[in-house]
């Protein structure tokens, strides 16, 4: 009798662990949506309070780009490290470590009383950013099988949109009804928040790692902050050419130098063989190019609205807003979308649908009703949030159990740098135009049509793919 009860005991043990454990699984990208929104949260919230924090500790705004360049640079250093780190010590051990180490980092921000103060605590801050999205993103690739890749990447993604939107309004409110000191301690009931989640819910996915590669993390993270710092340069107005191709010969002799490295290391800190999976080689150029000619939008139109065509600063903003809202709106139809016209076809013609709305951006004239502006934001925005969630689930659907790490950490470093590729790029024809005798106006049309060409050539890459490539795991 006794066994029997101890025998009912124990399975009834089994069976709530067995609970948890499926109850975890539904609830691991809640986690995940919360790294996503804390991290977009943080990216959009600190431009509107720059201004404030620049005044309070007597700085001039121009002098408080260095906060925006500091972290961008720590950022290119660190996120190689991200996978190895997972790998090696545990997803749930260093996705806790990470928003730690921001959350630390952003009180230590809104306790900042000048420039180096405020600079070595976004390093702080960064450093847990670096790690935060990738990790808790490689922990959904380990988890979930491929057929649910998609749906689950459509709805974490959700909550980094959200970030984006709440971000611009809710640093202009904080700023002006209490202190920018809030715009950093708003982090910490959330990341605190992510961090009682992750104990909980997120498994501590450990794989087998080689030596770490020093040496490969020094020529590929130099390479990174040598061309991050250029590209922050050129969007600030950069126009010297000797430092520019001075850049640029350096980035190239340390990416020469890490490839060489990389062909004579078993075990490199980013495994370059990875390209020969097609998809993740397709998904990654395509997204490059494809961000390079879109990723100029948001500076660009609140800049032409104001410069060019005279509207205030509130109004410009908020016409950004429908395309945010677009972006989330159409999230729930992405599964259907994608799986009734399949990845090559969504990519090909949505990148060619994309690149229509910039042009048509480029013949609007300061007379063109607000209306059509708003319309026009809301296909953008629509436009946009399949092509990213195409082109990020794309990247990542042939990984194996060898390769998601490696795979998710080159799609990171992709996506950081195209910020600031499409910026830069946007910046750089957008002065070329302007210095070669165009107006105003017609230096911001110009500049449209000719990122709405590189868009539409990005199509072109997408026509590698076959009909076939992801529908298997749809």
């Amino acid at each position: 009798m006794i066994n029997s009860n101890m025998e009912t005991a124990e399975i009834n043990k089994k069976q709530i662990k067995k609970k948890k454990n499926r109850t975890a699984v539904h609830l691991l990208p809640w986690v995940t949506a919360v790294a996503m929104f804390i991290q977009s949260l943080d990216g959009t919230i600190l431009n509107t309070s720059l201004p404030s924090i620049a005044r309070d500790m007597q700085y001039s705004p121009s002098q408080m780009h260095s906060v925006i360049v500091i972290y961008a640079l720590t950022l290119a250093l660190f996120i190689p490290l991200s996978g190895w780190l997972a790998d090696k010590f545990g997803t749930r051990t260093m996705f806790m470590t990470a928003v730690g180490l921001f959350v630390a980092g952003s009180l230590c921000c809104a306790l900042s009383v000048n420039l180096l103060t405020f600079n070595l605590s976004r390093v702080l801050q960064a450093i847990g950013a670096s790690m935060m999205v990738p990790i808790a993103r490689l922990a959904i690739l380990y988890q979930y099988p491929k057929s649910k890749l998609l749906k689950t990447m459509n709805f974490i993604t959700i909550f980094g949109l959200l970030g984006m939107v709440v971000g611009p309004s809710l640093g202009g409110f904080l700023s002006d009804k209490l202190s920018w000191h809030w715009i950093f301690l708003v982090n910490v009931p959330i990341g605190i928040i992510g961090i009682s989640m992750a104990k909980r819910i997120m498994p501590n996915f450990k794989k087998a790692v080689g030596k770490f590669d020093f040496r490969g993390l020094i020529y590929f993270s130099l390479a990174l902050i040598v061309i991050t710092m250029m590209l922050e340069l050129i969007s600030s107005g950069l126009t010297n050419w000797f430092i520019i191709l001075g850049g640029l010969l350096l980035f190239n002799t340390l990416a020469a130098l890490y490839y060489y490295h990389y062909k004579h290391t078993d075990k490199p800190i980013i495994d370059l063989r990875l390209l020969n999976i097609k998809t993740l080689r397709v998904g990654l150029s395509g997204s490059l190019i494809t961000r390079l000619g879109i990723g100029g939008l948001p500076l660009l139109l609140p800049l032409m609205l104001q410069t060019g065509f005279g509207y205030s600063a509130s109004v410009s903003g908020l016409l950004l807003l429908p395309s945010a809202l677009a972006n989330v709106a159409i999230k729930p139809f992405m599964v259907r979308i994608i799986k009734a016209l399949g990845y090559r076809t969504v990519l090909i013609s949505n990148t060619i649908l994309l690149g229509f709305v910039l042009i048509v951006l480029g013949f609007v004239t300061k007379d063109t009703p607000l209306i059509y502006y708003i319309i026009l934001m809301i296909f953008y925005g629509f436009f946009t949030s399949i092509q990213m969630s195409a082109m990020n689930t794309i990247t990542l659907v042939d990984l194996d159990e060898n390769t998601k790490s490696g795979g998710n950490t080159m799609l990171v470093i992709m996506q950081q740098l195209s910020i600031s590729f499409g910026v830069s790029a946007a910046s750089l024809i957008l002065s070329f135009f302007g210095s070669s005798g165009f107006s105003i106006t017609e230096s911001f049309h110009y500049t449209f049509i000719v990122l709405a060409a590189v868009t539409i050539f990005s199509s072109i890459t997408f026509r590698r793919l076959s009909d076939s490539d992801g529908r298997g795991y749809l």
